[in-house]
């Protein structure tokens, strides 16, 4: 059986003043997440550090438990240093592992939403 090649996870990083994007491509999960955690960690620990981290997740293919972890883990980083951890253009399999793990919350979700074609966050559900 010959396996199909998976596609590399990459984490391009641009910093502007007072803000890093880490833009994400490919299979967010158990072999790779380590690298984007990384990658987060040391955006915060440069120099005086960002006010807002920003995680683009456009190129996302996938995002399995682990992947969700790491975003938990990054969010405890910049929680702890003040910094707004905001997800933009989360595909919609994000955004639903996000609502069910009632984890979305954490997040300052950024894109039009899908289901409204509304901006930012999505309104929270009523009741």
């Amino acid at each position: 059986m010959t396996e199909l090649p998976c596609p590399p996870f990459t984490v391009g990083v641009e910093a502007v003043q007072g803000a890093v994007r880490l833009r994400l491509a490919g299979d967010l999960d158990y072999d790779t997440s380590d690298l984007l955690v990384e990658r987060a960690q040391e955006c915060l620990a440069d120099g005086p550090g960002p006010r807002d981290l920003f995680l683009d997740c456009s190129g996302l293919r996938l995002c399995d438990s682990t992947g969700v972890s790491s975003l938990l883990l990054i969010h405890r980083g910049t929680t702890s240093r003040g910094v707004a951890l905001h997800l933009e253009n989360p595909p919609d399999f994000l955004r639903r592992m996000l609502d069910i793990t009632g984890t979305a919350r954490l997040f300052v979700l950024d894109g039009a939403d899908r289901r409204t074609g509304q901006e930012g966050t999505p309104p929270a559900p009523s009741g």
